[in-house]
């Protein structure tokens, strides 16, 4: 081995141990495995530094996982480049049914030297702790959510049904609390359902609470209050829509942030056929919910209301441009696609993939000026 020489290596990670392998850097370079490595700094460290006395550039990559991203924050602090990679664009090969940690850390180093695998957006630590508190908000609404209809099954089960226009009201709880049931036993179930979803909304929010705490001192806050000047999103939205899918002006334009999000049409086309079928649904899904989440607020025609004037007028003109923009070709968009008889989710979702579009085309208004300062 040369000291003029580039080599690749892959890890396989784990909980517990790394597998690792090393390619050198031609096509026709021995390709090895060199076995088995605490998951610690200290042994990442050392199996770094030998590895890296022996080569001049050195190349290290490992799937995306439950591991995190402390592995790479590690390697790239010793001044080496590691690419996370997205574990569903891996070229599997169809006929291999056999996996074990230590096949499977030669073919990625074989990839990595091919060029074939996809890196994804690493977050500094601060991005991910505010990553991982709005994945807490979203997991408590959704524990919310599980605990109402818990409710409203035991309500019909015991033929109790609640004739007012909206559940979860301040009239539809004093209905519930209100119900007086026979079985002593059942009651304390009712009241057992009641006070979990009293605790599920306190949880809520003082998660929001930290979130609207944690935000301005985000490197991202900015644009934070810049997403809000768009019809149906708010701070929670915008928050965790940013925490999910990271710095937008990586991409270079609206389709590729589509296409992130999972939000354009599959296709199998052969010869002269062209066959497309739904979104794709690769990428983020919880940024891709989110966002069809706010389209919904497009099946109204284009206004702007008391409560969002201010946030709108708080954002440059700019921002304010693009938002109205979007309010009107989106309310139009959604009733021609519902005069074309598509259905309302088809519909809502082809309206989230365009606000997507909006969703970019405001993060590069928010940093153009300071691109001019830094020209």
């Amino acid at each position: 081995m040369s000291n003029d020489s580039e080599a690749f290596v892959a890890f396989d990670t784990s909980k517990l141990r790394h597998a690792v392998a090393i390619a050198e850097g031609s096509r026709e370079g021995e390709v090895r495995y060199l076995g088995e490595i605490d998951n610690s700094d200290a042994a990442v460290r050392g199996l770094v530094k030998k590895i890296a006395g022996k080569y001049s550039k050195v190349v290290f990559c490992y799937e995306a996982g439950p591991t995190g991203y402390g592995l790479s924050r590690l390697i790239t602090d010793l001044g080496h480049d590691c690419l996370v990679v997205a574990p569903s664009l891996i070229p599997i090969k169809a006929g291999d049914r056999v996996k074990t940690n230590r096949r499977d850390a030669l073919n990625l180093v074989k990839l990595l030297r091919a060029g074939e695998l996809t890196r994804v957006w690493v977050p500094d630590e601060r991005h991910e702790a505010i990553r991982d508190l709005t994945r807490a908000r979203q997991t408590a609404a959704a524990d919310l959510v599980r605990k109402r209809q818990q409710i409203l099954s035991l309500m019909l089960r015991l033929g109790r049904i609640y004739t007012g226009k909206r559940h979860w009201t301040r009239a539809h709880m004093k209905w519930l609390a209100s119900q007086k049931i026979e079985h002593l036993e059942q009651r304390m179930v009712l009241e057992e359902m009641l006070l979990a979803v009293r605790q599920a909304q306190e949880r809520i929010a003082r998660l929001e609470e930290a979130i609207r705490a944690a935000v301005p001192g985000w490197s991202l806050a900015e644009l934070v209050h810049a997403l809000m000047a768009l019809r149906g999103v708010d701070f929670i939205s915008a928050t965790g829509f940013l925490a999910e899918v990271g710095d937008l002006l990586r991409f270079q334009s609206a389709r590729q942030l589509m296409g992130f999000l999972g939000m354009v049409p599959s296709e199998h086309s052969t010869g002269g056929e062209i066959i497309r079928g739904s979104i794709t649904k690769a990428g983020n899904r919880r940024a891709r919910r989110i966002l069809v989440e706010c389209a919904w607020s497009y099946r109204y025609p284009a206004r702007v209301g008391p409560d969002k004037l201010g946030k709108v007028m708080s954002t440059p003109r700019t921002v304010q441009e693009v938002a109205w923009k979007a309010q009107c070709r989106l309310t139009t968009r959604y009733r021609a696609l519902l005069r074309r008889g598509k259905g309302k989710n088809v519909t809502v979702t082809a309206i989230a993939r365009e606000l997507s579009g909006f969703v970019w085309a405001i993060a590069h208004a928010v940093a153009e000026p300071s691109k001019r300062q830094a020209a």
